[in-house]
């Protein structure tokens, strides 16, 4: 009489995790369409960052080109006042022994002091377009110290996280986990015999230890994004129950990381994101056994906030 209740309970157990296994892949569909859409944002306020610096060697060239255009037009003023003393000094020794040569010397005055203010004229125009580019030269020179400062103290800070994080887990080296920096960002890699059983989702006590010793390393550093990685090699799920393939699977073991680090507290869960990448993202060959080992394991991705740089772009523009 007990078999029967027994069996239904089974077969709703089932089909009830089967529809949550549906949901969470769903969800993560879209924070991982997310994360690639921040990617792209962050690719693009490079490209703003390089058009910046594109733009400043511009005006630097221009301030040069000035600088040289108000040294000739203080060369022509300078030869104009001469010729000007020349003249009046003729003027002067002239003016008793003809009127004629006194009404041209009279004339050639009167053009040569028309050339003389008008180069004048030029010349404070110039300095006033000179000290302007001088004054945008500077401030976007001092927008790019700022934004080369930022970007400093971020590979600086990614940096120290790199050490702290390799310094918590050095009892784990030579267990299957790495820890490197690349583009900006820090990744924590650990093959799946040091984190689960084959087949199986569910973390073992030594990986347990692992990720919660890397959990206290992220609840220092609430600036950090977190971005759980679950990867498989090419061989087909053959196991049962709610998995359907071994996307499924490194999906389920990606969120198993998750929950062993929302169970630190100082961890803010908004900073989390848990992906299943199945097979697609291999970083060995499937070919061999050894390859297959290295295929099979959790990414924990590390990207600094970018807010502070992408606040000093928008202002610049």
């Amino acid at each position: 009489m007990l078999r029967k209740p027994f069996f239904l309970l089974t077969v709703a157990a089932l089909t009830f995790n089967s529809c949550v296994s549906s949901k969470v892949y769903d969800e993560l569909e879209r924070k991982h369409a997310g994360l690639n859409r921040e990617n792209r944002e962050m690719a693009g306020q490079i490209r703003e960052y390089e058009k910046m610096q594109r733009e400043y060697e511009s005006l630097q060239q221009a301030h040069e080109q000035l600088s040289a255009e108000r040294a000739d037009l203080a060369e022509q003023h300078s030869n104009l006042t001469s010729k000007y003393d020349n003249l009046k000094k003729s003027y002067d020794a002239l003016e008793q022994n003809s009127s004629a040569a006194i009404a041209e010397n009279s004339r050639q005055n009167r053009e040569l002091l028309a050339q003389l203010e008008e180069k004048e004229s030029t010349l404070a125009a110039e300095q006033a377009r000179l000290e302007k580019l001088q004054k945008d030269l500077q401030a976007r020179s001092r927008r790019i110290d700022e934004l080369e400062g930022l970007i400093a103290a971020k590979d600086a800070k990614m940096n120290a996280l790199k050490d702290a994080i390799s310094k918590a887990l050095t009892n784990f080296e030579g267990k299957g986990l790495t820890v490197e920096q690349r583009n900006g960002k820090v990744y924590v890699s650990m093959e799946n015999k040091l984190l689960f059983d084959s087949g199986s989702w569910a973390v073992n006590a030594e990986g347990r230890k692992a990720v919660q010793q890397l959990g206290q390393v992220l609840a220092q550093n609430p600036d950090i994004a977190v971005l759980i990685e679950g990867h498989t090699d090419n061989v087909p799920y053959g196991g049962s129950g709610p998995l359907k393939d071994n996307w499924d699977l490194s999906t389920k073991r990606a969120t198993a990381i998750v929950q062993i680090l929302k169970e630190n507290n100082s961890i803010d869960p908004q900073n989390l994101t848990a992906a299943g990448r199945g097979e697609y993202a291999p970083v060995a060959g499937n070919d061999t056994a050894e390859g297959r080992a290295k295929n099979r394991r959790i990414e924990v991705i590390l990207t600094p906030k970018l807010d502070e740089i992408t606040k000093l772009l928008n202002d610049t523009e």
